[in-house]
């Protein structure tokens, strides 16, 4: 009898041991439900964390939204509105670590970054019942980045990827930057100056999107700048254009000479246009080929996060693009980030 008792408590034990090693963590900062977990690598069979939220599985399967961290910052940066979002329509949110900021060699576009974030959709489709063709990504600054990259590198996984104030160049930003805390970090993640050394120029190459971004012509793809960023801001408004041009047809590509020269006075970029997502903020330019399209909008550097979900929202995988999508939820939070 003591035997089986003893046995029996061990069981016990053992059991409690290993829920409370499993529990499931609330996040600090993000609407009850987030919870932060581990997921499977496949770069390197390493565990990296996310947060993570899913609406209930017997409603059958939900569309994903991917959230990207920014260049100075992890998977627990405070990026709720993203999470309010995917909890107001059912989706599936996941916001995962992509080895942290962008100053290490694993870091910053490496193709261990990009696998971890691919290794993290396959974890989640295992874990919660995933819309195939409603699998979204997004990011604003290193996560614009990060966005623009994937969108080249695994263009069949997307419906939708919002690439928000992006570095499309990584070597054109370290030299942009002169010097300063982001030249770097790239300096540290290369192991060395692009600038100077031929073989660091060409590993920034490979982790640039510009280098990818060809790949992603079938992939509905809207690039989003403020006016006034490289100036209040990080990254130059260039970055974005020079990323359309790497994704659409010779004919339909932007001037060298016109970019430089409304960089340097967005004055020119004319009369804004009207679109009621971005309200109350002007577009001021806007240019549309095949399934890309690039935006320029009165701000910094900055997402605005009701013109991006809504746009995501209306996007399936395999169908035409929806350029002009109806409003079906309202998205809030900061809307700068990501220094």
């Amino acid at each position: 009898m003591r035997n089986r008792t003893g046995m029996l408590w061990g069981w016990f034990v053992m059991g409690f041991l290993t829920t409370l090693m499993g529990q499931e963590k609330p996040v600090a900062g993000y609407p009850p439900g987030v919870v932060d977990l581990l997921y499977p690598s496949p770069g390197d069979q390493s565990e990296q964390h996310t947060l993570f939220w899913a609406p209930e599985s017997k409603k059958g399967p939900a569309p994903l939204l991917v959230a990207l961290h920014t260049w100075s910052s992890d998977y627990r940066q405070a990026e709720r509105g993203y999470a309010d979002w995917c909890q107001a329509q059912g989706w599936v949110f996941l916001h995962p670590d992509f080895r942290g900021p962008n100053k290490t060699p694993p870091a910053m576009g490496s193709e261990l970054m990009v696998a971890d974030v691919l290794g993290a959709v396959a974890w989640a489709r295992e874990k919660t019942p995933v819309d195939a063709d409603r699998i979204y990504v997004v990011g604003v600054s290193g996560g614009g980045h990060a966005a623009m990259l994937l969108a080249g590198r695994a263009p069949e996984l997307w419906a939708g990827v919002s690439a928000w104030c992006g570095i499309s160049d990584i070597a054109r930003w370290h030299a942009q930057r002169g010097g300063d805390k982001y030249s770097k970090d790239i300096e540290k993640a290369l192991g060395g100056n692009p600038g100077t050394d031929p073989e660091k120029a060409a590993e920034a190459a490979r982790r640039s999107p510009l280098t990818w971004l060809a790949k992603a012509a079938g992939v509905p793809l809207d690039l989003c700048h403020g006016v006034q960023d490289g100036r209040t801001g990080s990254v130059p408004f260039s970055h974005s254009l020079n990323a359309f041009n790497a994704v659409v047809p010779v004919g339909d590509r932007l001037a060298p000479e016109w970019i430089e020269g409304v960089y340097a006075r967005p004055e020119q970029l004319g009369d804004p246009l009207q679109d009621t997502l971005y309200s109350p903020r002007a577009v001021r330019f806007r240019k549309i080929s095949g399934n890309t399209r690039v935006t320029l909008f009165e701000g910094g550097h900055e997402i605005l996060l009701q013109p991006a979900l809504n746009w995501l929202a209306a996007q399936r995988r395999g169908q035409p693009v929806v350029w002009d999508p109806p409003a079906v939820g309202k998205a809030t939070g900061a809307t700068e980030s990501g220094k």
